[in-house]
């Protein structure tokens, strides 16, 4: 069963570490856009702290002998995505809370605008393809958001969100092609070296690309030799269970980062993901959504070959009842 790292972290001193680093194994903080530097990222964790869940790490050996899962599946909303939502948020202007805010989202996006929103009094209005889980249109409205069902994509959800911010006078809020929202996932990052400092490889489903992007940015600023992997999607744009990642490109931020930073990017099969879906609930009883589940794909599957110590972000756990039901029975 899992292991919480507190257990782990006692023989932490007798572990020795794959790599050790060396004089080219300098901090990239020189490597980091303007607009990202690692003190957004921190900035950004201490804006944080106190408001979402500071998630824990899960050795997870009957998967992979060293294999750790950072459970971003226990934040409030179900996901990572709540992060840079939030940190967005806190970084609105006064005329720009109280005139409201608009988002496109498949679904976690959504829910961490409109829980957070609503928490802080703005008004949030999500538009989502008409294709989104049912789950997560429910959560959405439930959360306190007006609901738009627009379109069979997020792109398409994206093209009637900026028409309403332009006829209401909304700020629109993108789930990864943003500085703040970027820096918010990049906490994820923070945490993990926080609480395994000695790893050797982070693997990070990759959609749009901000989650990827942040922690990319956060490790490689301070542990340069960690290797940083995304995990996409292998066939996007049909029906998926993995519609949280079903993104056809990185956005433009993201894909600066990635170029530079992330040593590869992998894709997964949709078979490769039920079975990881299946894994982590019949081995621990955690439910992954299919996003969430792609890290440990890329690991199940044999796609990344020898790792050494290993994070995974479970990135969330948003699965409609009916899709997990049948998922789990295959």
């Amino acid at each position: 069963m899992f292991t919480a790292h507190a257990d782990a972290a006692r023989t932490l001193s007798v572990c020795t570490p794959v790599h050790t680093p060396d004089l080219e194994d300098r901090p990239l903080e020189d490597r980091l856009p303007a607009w990202l530097p690692l003190s957004a990222v921190t900035d950004a964790a201490r804006r944080l702290s106190g408001q979402i869940v500071r998630t824990p790490l899960l050795h997870a050996p009957t998967l992979d002998r060293d294999l750790w899962l950072k459970a971003e599946v226990f934040q409030a909303t179900g996901a990572f995505k709540e992060r840079g939502a939030l940190n967005r948020l806190l970084r609105l202007t006064a005329p720009e809370r109280a005139g409201g805010v608009v988002a496109m989202s498949a679904g976690n996006h959504a829910q961490g605008v409109a829980l957070h929103a609503a928490r802080l009094g703005v008004k949030a209005t999500i538009v989502m393809p008409e294709t989104a889980p049912r789950c997560k249109v429910e959560r959405t409205a439930e959360l306190g958001a007006e609901v738009v069902l627009h379109g069979a994509t997020v792109g398409e959800a994206k093209g009637k969100a900026l028409e309403l911010a332009a006829e209401r006078r909304l700020t629109f809020l993108h789930p990864y092609d943003d500085p703040d929202v970027i820096a918010g996932q990049g906490t994820v990052g923070l945490e993990i070296l926080a609480d395994r400092p000695d790893v050797d490889t982070v693997v990070v489903p990759v959609g749009g690309g901000g989650l990827l992007a942040g922690v990319a940015a956060a490790v490689k600023a301070q542990r340069p030799w960690v290797r940083v992997i995304g995990v996409r999607l292998a066939r996007r744009g049909g029906p998926t269970l993995a519609d949280g990642i079903n993104v056809h490109a990185l956005g433009k931020l993201p894909q600066a980062i990635v170029a530079t930073l992330v040593d590869r990017v992998v894709e997964v099969e949709e078979v490769e993901i039920a079975a990881a879906m299946r894994a982590l609930h019949r081995s621990f009883g955690v439910v992954a959504e299919g996003a969430g589940a792609a890290g440990v794909a890329a690991v199940l599957g044999g796609r990344l070959g020898r790792t050494g110590r290993t994070v995974a972000v479970l990135s969330g756990r948003n699965v409609d009842g009916d899709t997990l039901a049948r998922t789990l029975a295959a």
